[in-house]
């Protein structure tokens, strides 16, 4: 399948109908994972603080006077995660104006001593602060992180790497630039990372494409994302309350349109968090093969009212009934199938 462009992306957006986006997707899917096996992870999502000066407009999480995670609450989380068979966790914060890298650095050696099991940690905002806390760049940042323990780094942050977009709902984050200067560098350190896209709130279809572009550029630079994972903003208990929500069909066409335009990246992760079980499902149809986390914990996107649940067994069934094979991988840097069901 030939690479299409920024315009061509823009059409089928703005084409009538779901299935000729869904069916072009269906077929990339097809010829990168020939197989036909959707893999997911047994994982927990641990906040260490919702203290946050961000303030986004979309999030209904952070609190000024939050909590700080203790390391034995640390601890216990992990320990319960690895006896329900976890093998990764995904560590994010808010960017607490507080805690300088050492803080950072003895959390990791504090999971890398007591635990085996990956992390991935610690998304581009997350990187900014604390490179503005501590003084150092981004590359030394990155470097003593990953000597601490961090194995890799999440897409967290990006919402729609549009700088007019961003500084309309969340100012006080990093710039497009400097979200894409932590992958670059991640990738060049020997780190991989996901990417993701939240949408459905202020942003256009056109600026969901500039967002596509952005990343497919620095994937073509660096091979270093793994997995692209396409989400739709929430609006229960935010500031953006009043706006609607993207629908199924929104997500859908806007999943696929990913998997067709990101032809670089190997995999395309389907979000039931967002969307429940049955969308997600469908999602394997228009070009996911991933359908992510059991996520023994999630809090940012639960604060929003909207709270989905599913168990190993449901996810299994989910993907059998939907023809494919199911796979558990073992974290988010290798997607190869670990346990076959």
């Amino acid at each position: 399948m030939n690479r299409i462009s920024d315009k061509e992306a823009v059409q089928m957006f703005h084409s009538p109908g779901l299935l000729p986006a869904g069916l072009m997707a269906d077929r990339l899917r097809q010829e990168l994972h020939p197989d036909n096996t959707a893999t997911f992870i047994i994982d927990r999502n641990i906040n260490y603080t919702n203290i946050c000066t961000a303030h986004c407009k979309f999030c209904a999480f952070h609190n000024d006077k939050g909590y700080l995670l203790s390391k034995d609450a640390l601890a216990e989380k992990i320990r319960e995660t690895v006896e329900l068979g976890g093998t990764q966790i995904l560590l994010q914060g808010g960017l607490h104006p507080g805690l300088p890298l050492e803080f950072y650095e003895d959390m990791m050696g504090f999971i890398r001593e007591n635990f085996k099991i990956h992390v991935h940690a610690f998304s581009p905002p997350e990187i900014c602060n604390i490179s503005n806390i501590s003084g150092l760049g981004i590359k030394e940042v990155i470097k003593r992180l990953k000597d601490s323990g961090l194995d890799s780094i999440p897409g967290g942050g990006a919402e729609i790497l549009v700088d007019s977009v961003r500084a309309g709902v969340s100012p006080n984050k990093c710039t497009v630039s400097e979200w894409l200067e932590v992958m670059r560098t991640a990738h060049k350190a020997g780190l991989r990372t996901t990417a993701t896209m939240m949408f459905g709130f202020t942003e256009t279809v056109e600026d969901r494409v500039e967002h596509l572009e952005k990343i497919r550029l620095l994937q073509d630079e660096t091979g270093g994302f793994t997995s692209f994972i396409p989400w739709t903003f929430q609006p229960g208990n935010t500031r953006m309350s009043y706006l609607r929500t993207a629908g199924g069909v929104d997500y859908l066409k806007t999943l696929a349109i990913a998997r067709v335009f990101l032809d670089n990246i190997p995999n395309i992760q389907a979000s039931w968090v967002t969307q429940g079980n049955k969308v997600a499902q469908a999602a394997l149809r228009f070009g996911a093969n991933d359908i992510g986390s059991t996520m023994i914990e999630e809090n940012v996107v639960s604060a929003t009212g909207v709270s989905f649940e599913v168990t190993k067994e449901e996810l299994i069934g989910l993907i059998a009934n939907a023809g494919f094979t199911p796979a558990r991988r073992d974290s988010s840097v290798d997607f190869a199938p670990r346990q076959v069901f």
